[in-house]
């Protein structure tokens, strides 16, 4: 068997599906590791942007 081609150009709104929810700022944040910060004294969590790969990292206080 061969591969499948498709037959027409792919529309703009597939190919940056999920891209313009995250520059809007909707991110889809998934928690990636907790981490103990010896410096502050407390744990930090770091979460992960599914769509875009983005970092944001957060302190819990006590």
């Amino acid at each position: 068997m061969g591969d499948i081609l498709a037959f027409r150009k792919a529309k703009s709104a597939d190919r940056h599906r999920g891209n313009t929810l995250c520059r809007r700022g909707f991110h889809k944040w998934v928690v990636v590791d907790t981490p103990f910060d010896s410096q502050q004294g407390r744990l930090v969590t770091r979460y992960r942007c599914e769509r875009c790969g983005e970092i944001k990292t957060e302190g819990r206080s006590r």
